[in-house]
């Protein structure tokens, strides 16, 4: 037990923040979508998320759009995909989403970003994302549902970002800050099979 609970340990500080986000309790009632966070929203320019019609090894979990917009049934989400957990009190979270809406930028229409908010605090979420110029889908779990179920194996640390290739096989959890664009990038064609 106590070497599980020092892996534990160390797997945190690995990934750079913990906690801070959904409390993993399951449901919440923290509104995600109303008029004035639909209004926030439209002027960052955040898309508006797109739901699925497949089928992949993501949790059969069904989310609100982060400001409004059609909810996302994360298991008929299919790849090449990238799918990233943060939350905007998390340092690393905040270096690492402009690395992403860099790639969105650069290869959103070869492989998908999803970005799944797991904090309480929806106006946060998108001022940040705003500020970042993060403009790529957004999901929102207040309520931290995506760590209740073992199905993929994640902790409550931040930033994390699920690899989902063409066939919807989670082919890898980057469970820690990616830093720079040639980084995700080699990540992407290494894990999702993709040439960029």
């Amino acid at each position: 037990m106590r070497k599980l609970a020092a892996a534990l340990a160390v797997a945190l500080l690995l990934t750079g923040c913990d906690g801070g986000g959904g409390d993993g309790s399951g449901e919440s009632d923290v509104a995600v979508d109303t008029p004035e966070l639909r209004e926030q929203k439209a002027a960052a320019g955040i898309e508006d998320c797109v739901p699925g019609d497949g089928e992949s090894d993501l949790p059969d979990l069904t989310l609100p759009c982060l400001g409004g917009g059609p909810d996302v049934t994360l298991s008929e989400l299919t790849g090449p995909l990238l799918v990233n957990l943060w939350y905007s009190g998390c340092g690393p979270c905040r270096k690492e989403m402009p690395v992403l809406q860099q790639f969105y930028d650069a290869h959103g229409e070869q492989v998908g970003v999803l970005g799944l908010d797991v904090e309480q605090y929806p106006s946060y979420a998108i001022g940040f994302a705003d500020e970042v110029d993060a403009v790529y889908p957004q999901v929102a779990d207040p309520g931290g549902t995506i760590f209740d179920g073992e199905d993929l194996r994640l902790i409550s640390a931040f930033p994390q970002t699920v690899f989902v290739d063409a066939e919807g096989r989670v082919s890898h959890i980057q469970a820690e800050e990616i830093k720079t664009l040639a980084e995700l990038e080699d990540l992407a064609e290494e894990h999702l099979g993709v040439t960029l």
